[in-house]
């Protein structure tokens, strides 16, 4: 099985002199690649100079995320992706148990490690944790994180089991896979396009797994901080987005209900003196409006939506019922 991993690069050349080396160190038998996404500082020059070995794919423009992998993966032969951010420290054999999970299961197509805190090593990290899931109002959540709520790892997901989405801090899919489904949606830029995409995958039949036997450390917000309102508006539009497509049944009862969920996220963020996120969730919503068209042709074009999701909210289960943990849910 060939697997190639694909590290996303933007005006990252710090993150990759100080990750590469344990990617390299410890994924023997895989072809590695840089793929960088139009960078202004000295990236290129360094893993030319430094990892001539290493793969280089340029592209022409910062498309983000979604774009950036789906141009380069149109250089990759392999049998398996792992789309693997730049600010990521691998362990030892950590890709074995991944690739006998797809060996020995022809129908899983998507599967994540877990992902620990890189600053905290004890604790998983915000972004995939154990596993991902969604509730009926398109809220993401993690075996390990719920909302700002982080687990200590004490080996309570060192399972293998079927999640919703897997992070795509880390990612591991099928090639013919990711292109049945014409890759990831450009018009998402960056924030949630892996949970569109793996809804789609399953919405086709696809299994996801999460394998606890393989184990990396994740930086976190190296691109965008939490801090800022581009990611305010990004995860708040294109979860919309995601809904929209992909939900099964009556979905404009659920885009109501994020109307008003969304608002008082925003009368929260406005109680923290933080006005400018309150604007991005408003323009999150102006920006759905306008995409609205497009996005129910797409949703058309998706024949079966798999009702796989967590039936009740996740947003009343953790502030009004104060269940912190993926295990109280």
């Amino acid at each position: 099985m060939k697997i190639a991993i694909v590290i996303l690069n933007w005006n990252g050349q710090k993150l990759l002199q100080q990750f590469l080396p344990s990617v390299i160190q410890h994924s023997q038998g895989a072809d590695i690649y840089v793929a960088d996404n139009a960078s202004t500082d000295d990236s290129i020059t360094f893993v030319k100079t430094n990892y001539p070995n290493i793969k280089l794919i340029q592209n022409q423009t910062n498309g983000g995320y979604a774009k950036g992998y789906n141009d380069a993966l149109k250089h990759v032969n392999a049998d398996v992706y792992c789309l693997l951010n730049s600010d990521i420290e691998v362990t030892p054999n950590w890709l074995t148990p991944i690739i006998n999970t797809f060996k020995t299961e022809a129908n899983t197509s998507i599967i994540q490690p877990k992902i620990l805190d890189f600053n905290n090593k004890a604790y998983f990290e915000y972004a995939g944790a154990a596993g991902g899931f969604i509730d009926k109002y398109g809220y993401p959540y993690c075996r390990g994180r719920i909302f700002n709520t982080i687990e200590k790892d004490q080996g309570q997901y060192n399972d293998t089991t079927e999640i919703f989405w897997a992070t795509g801090a880390c990612l591991f899919i099928r090639s013919n896979v990711y292109q049945q489904l014409n890759g990831l949606d450009e018009y998402f830029f960056a924030h949630m396009e892996e949970i569109d995409l793996c809804w789609r995958a399953k919405n086709l039949g696809h299994i996801i797994k999460y394998t606890g036997q393989s184990t990396i450390y994740h930086v976190g917000g190296a691109t965008l901080k939490t801090t800022n309102p581009r990611k305010t508006f990004l995860n708040f539009r294109n979860s919309l987005i995601t809904l929209t497509k992909n939900a099964n049944g009556f979905v404009f009862g659920k885009i109501f209900m994020r109307l008003l969920l969304d608002g008082v996220a925003a009368i929260k963020f406005l109680l923290q003196l933080k006005p400018l996120h309150v604007l991005a969730i408003l323009k999150a919503h102006f920006s759905y409006y306008m995409q609205l068209p497009r996005v129910l042709k797409q949703r058309k074009a998706i024949k079966t939506k798999t009702k796989y999701y967590y039936t009740t909210s996740i947003v009343y289960d953790y502030f009004v019922c104060k269940k912190t943990e993926y295990r109280s849910l």
